[in-house]
């Protein structure tokens, strides 16, 4: 594939050995670091000198924590191309993770799309792991799923439905929003299990708790962010039931057909698949 075909970008705020192990399993990988933008929203540990260090595409440096919506957005606007991939940190990713991702959205026809994933301690080999997951599962596909994890986003959908919502205060609440207009433009998405990456999970998250003085009991967001979406508290219920129906439609079948599914987490040293 050629690398002009996409663009990756993540933000960051310290936590830079996250950083180092998410980017170094791209060069493992071969990933053209030419391809990707990092934002960074004002870390005061070593992340910024880490990233100097680095052939990136562009590297943009707040002077503030911007928060998600506006580093995604000046991540995807920094180096455009026809697939931007918006993704965390806190990931390692596999071989050929963005060759499968983009080829299998494009199989299916779909705007946006998510890998499958494994969340939590990296006490397995990931590498054997993926390897062997991405071949048997490859023809698995979630339709409607994705996940702010990673996803990959057809510049068609930045024209028809826009950005992330550029609020700083919305911390962590820009996927749910950039996800209700996806679902209110009808737009196809998908989770694929071509594609894996392991999440370490809510790394960033947890490094601006700590930063404000809350526990990880603790919401980061604003409770009443759902507002936002001006639905009624019965269309929202109704639209979670549908999502845990969903999820369990297509663990039990995926369970049922390959003895594991697209999305799973470690715990006690075991795959708790999901």
């Amino acid at each position: 594939m050629n690398s002009s075909k996409y663009a990756i970008t993540f933000a960051c705020f310290n936590q830079v050995e996250y950083t180092k192990k998410c980017i170094n399993s791209m060069i493992k990988h071969g990933l053209d670091l030419s391809r990707l933008v990092v934002v960074d929203n004002a870390s005061t540990d070593e992340t910024v000198s880490y990233l100097e260090t680095l052939p990136l595409g562009v590297l943009i440096l707040n002077r503030s924590n911007l928060g998600c919506g506006v580093a995604w957005n000046q991540g995807a606007l920094a180096l455009q191309a026809e697939w931007t991939v918006v993704m965390n940190n806190d990931v390692i990713v596999s071989d050929k993770w963005i060759e499968n991702l983009i080829e299998a959205a494009e199989k299916h026809h779909l705007k946006v799309i998510s890998p499958a994933m494994i969340e939590g301690e990296l006490d397995y080999d990931f590498e054997q792991f993926s390897t062997e997951a991405s071949i048997r599962m490859q023809s698995v596909m979630r339709f409607g799923e994705r996940h702010a994890v990673c996803l990959a986003v057809h510049q068609t959908v930045w024209q028809e439905v826009g950005y992330f919502q550029p609020i700083p205060k919305l911390l962590g609440y820009e996927d749910t929003m950039f996800f209700h207009e996806l679902a209110k433009a009808k737009v196809a998405t998908g989770m694929t299990g071509s594609s894996w990456l392991h999440h370490f999970g809510s790394i960033t998250q947890t490094a601006m708790k700590q930063e404000r003085g809350l526990s990880q009991k603790d919401g980061l967001a604003n409770r009443y962010n759902y507002r936002l979406l001006q639905q009624s508290w019965l269309t929202r219920k109704i639209n979670k039931i549908r999502r845990i129906n969903q999820s369990k439609m297509w663990r039990s079948r995926e369970l049922e057909q390959f003895k594991m599914s697209i999305y799973g987490s470690r715990l006690g040293g075991q795959f708790i698949w999901k």
